[in-house]
């Protein structure tokens, strides 16, 4: 059985353990787990050195999408973030070849080619994601953002959250349908509503990793997928590594019966 791509976002295993250990203290747990990829997290940082994180990654195998809060649209302004070169670069310093920013607000007066003009300048991909807000975090202003990247081919792709469409009540398996062409980066998380209403991300049960495995069908065959659901325990590489092995074979090619 073919086995692809698992990234793992480094806030899955809690904000406080993440800053306290410092990010470069889990490239190692990774690389045993047998992830591929490491997402780094901008908002966990404290006194990183980029270069370090880059070289530990590169020395363990493993690639880097660096992760940032930055909303690629800002109410108002048609032009880019103002602060998007500048994080892009940041993205570069650390390693990565994909810097993950979610939508912000999108509206159709942004100048999309002067994003496509910025994002030829430099080599890091930019990657989009749904976010848990309002205008971030619902399919139509997703889905009439990449309607025109696909028009204007800017190189822009998705990051696909499964888990986050919930926090606007949003149906995964309509935006897979309706958006599954864009994606090329596949956050994973199951989501429950605690006894407060608070939803919370969780680990997948069999009925998530069979939900996940439909929307894969929408998808390109073979996409990087990432854990961004609590990974808690004593032993992290073994925690890990379960995961890393469950995720890794989602989205296998069906094998028609045969006449023989």
């Amino acid at each position: 059985m073919h086995k692809y791509p698992v990234s793992i976002s480094l806030s899955s295993y809690g904000a406080d353990l993440v800053r306290d250990r410092g990010q470069l203290n889990f490239v190692e747990v990774l690389a045993r787990a047998g992830a591929q990829r490491i997402e780094w997290r901008e908002e966990l940082l404290t006194t990183e050195q980029p270069a370090e994180l880059a070289h530990a990654a590169a020395d363990h195998g493993l690639e880097c999408v660096f992760s940032s809060p930055l909303e690629l649209w800002v109410a108002g302004r048609s032009q880019p973030n103002a602060e998007l070169a500048a994080t892009l670069d940041r993205a570069q310093a650390f390693g990565a070849r994909w810097l993950k920013v979610s939508l912000g607000y999108f509206t159709d007066t942004n100048d999309l080619d002067s994003l496509s003009a910025l994002l030829n300048r430099h080599s890091v991909k930019l990657l989009v994601e749904n976010d848990q807000t309002l205008h971030g975090g619902r399919i139509e202003p997703m889905q009439r953002f990449f309607n025109e990247v696909e028009r204007l081919a800017v190189p822009v792709k998705m990051t696909f959250d499964i888990g986050n469409w919930q926090w606007q009540d949003q149906s995964a398996t309509t935006a897979a349908r309706l958006l599954g062409r864009h994606v090329d980066y596949l956050h994973c998380k199951a989501v429950a509503r605690r006894g407060d209403g608070k939803l919370v991300a969780q680990p997948p049960g069999a009925a998530d990793l069979h939900l996940w495995e439909q929307l894969l069908r929408s998808m390109t065959q073979g996409i990087t997928r990432a854990v961004e659901f609590p990974l808690q325990g004593d032993d992290l590489v073994q925690v890990t590594a379960h995961q890393v092995a469950a995720l890794a074979v989602l989205g296998q090619p069906r094998v028609e019966n045969a006449n023989v």
